[in-house]
């Protein structure tokens, strides 16, 4: 079945009678469109984190600026989370009606918008309005991606989403790390926010050259030959555990993306130290999707990696826990966090059959996951608050990341890319 699957550059390419066109030029347009597909979905995947994670650096600035209180400033990383979870769903029934490459074109201009609108920020409405906005272009934007993957790269799925996963990752870390030295350099957290801005507009000139080499039929042809497969698979029980795989998951990964500085101090580091580990938490998050890509091909067992994974964020949760061997605990959780992504995301390419259907997948999980993963910041806050320490949290989160090794029993594993799950 997989095999007889082709993108859509590929069924083009075959689509043109040989005689009319010489196959030397077909071959350069190809190379040249796939290079253009990669680097556009390379630089769309970078500006998915740079605003959520660019908020944790300067949250004490816009807290004194602005008067905010601890628990309302935590709706600054839940809001474009709760965006991605509520939204998503909706991203693929307006992709069907305008396609995913326009879509997904839209999107960016609304979070380069949102970015700049925050060089001008004075009151916290504003703020708050420039996080919701963002957070509907990431929400928009995030499940397509998948579906752009499975459209013009799902004979290199595996490859494609480690490019997917370091990019994100590669947006997080920038987006943790520099935000502080630019803040400290510009004496202004607003400009430091506005940043962020320039990835933007990198990415655009190459969306709109995607834009540009879509045929006028694709959207149509792709709408009329899917039919039922547009809709969200909220029947399937396949991807229900995914969904829930993704949920817990994203719960991990933003509590740690909001409150990991200061469970670090706790422990008895620095701020320096802290800001160190933090910005080593984001940065062993980048090669993550290479290795899972590397792992596949020595044991192609899906199920095998995620209960690896799961293992390897939890061990570091407990060794943060124990405030013993820092570094290390950050090292093999990042490295745990990035390949559970990768592989979550890889998945729903896989054991789709169009781009279309693969987006719905995405949607849906993304949807289920990011509404589980918003309540991880202040849940993790609201224990804090209420023990006055981060030790409830992190266990928790611990117990969580071992419950997922647990669901990913039930999956079967198997020794090709043809992943199922039962």
């Amino acid at each position: 079945m997989r095999n007889r699957r082709t993108n859509s550059l590929g069924a083009l390419t075959m689509s043109i009678a040989p005689e009319t066109v010489s196959p030397i030029p077909i071959h350069k347009d190809y190379v040249l469109n796939r290079w253009l597909c990669v680097t556009a979905l390379f630089m769309a995947s970078l500006n998915l984190r740079p605003v959520v994670a660019s908020i944790a650096p300067v949250l004490g600035s816009i807290q004194h600026d602005l008067g905010l209180s601890g628990a309302v400033s935590s709706l600054l990383v839940s809001i474009p989370v709760l965006c991605m979870g509520i939204l998503a769903p909706f991203s693929v029934k307006l992709s069907e009606r305008l396609g995913i490459e326009r879509v997904i074109t839209w999107s960016l201009m609304l979070i380069g918008g949102s970015t700049l609108l925050r060089l001008f920020i004075h009151s916290a409405s504003l703020l708050f309005l420039t996080t919701l906005l963002s957070g509907i272009g990431i929400a928009m934007m995030g499940p397509l991606l998948s579906g752009f993957i499975k459209k013009h790269m799902a004979d290199r799925a595996p490859s494609t989403i480690a490019i997917y996963s370091m990019a994100l990752a590669l947006g997080a870390a920038l987006g943790s790390s520099l935000t502080s030295p630019l803040h400290w350099k510009l004496h202004s957290w607003q400009m430091s926010l506005s940043f962020w801005l320039i990835p933007v507009i990198l990415a655009l000139p190459l969306w709109f050259n995607v834009l540009k080499r879509q045929p006028l039929s694709s959207k149509a042809d792709s709408a009329i030959s899917l039919g039922k497969s547009l809709e969200i698979p909220w029947h399937k029980g396949k991807a229900w555990i995914l969904a829930l795989q993704f949920g817990l998951l994203s719960l991990v990964f933003y509590s740690l993306l909001a409150w990991l500085p200061l469970m670090i101090i706790a422990a008895g580091a620095s701020m320096l130290h802290a800001g160190i580990m933090v910005t080593l938490f984001a940065l062993i998050q980048i090669p993550s999707g290479t290795v899972v890509q590397q792992l596949l091909k020595m044991h192609a067992s899906r199920r095998s990696w995620l209960i690896v994974s799961s293992l390897m964020q939890a061990a570091g949760l407990l060794l943060i826990f124990c405030s013993t061997y820092i570094w290390f605990a950050v090292v093999i959780c990042g490295l745990g966090s990035g390949m559970l992504f990768a592989l979550l995301n890889l998945l729903p390419v896989e054991m789709t059959s169009s781009p279309e259907e693969a987006a719905s997948w995405a949607a849906m999980i993304q949807c289920i996951g990011f509404l589980i993963g918003a309540a991880g910041p202040l849940l993790t806050g609201y224990l804090h608050d209420r023990m006055g320490h981060f030790n409830a949290g992190i266990l928790a989160m611990v117990f969580i990341s071992i419950a997922m090794g647990i669901i990913s029993l039930s999956m079967v594993s198997t020794e090709n890319s043809k992943n199922k799950i039962h």
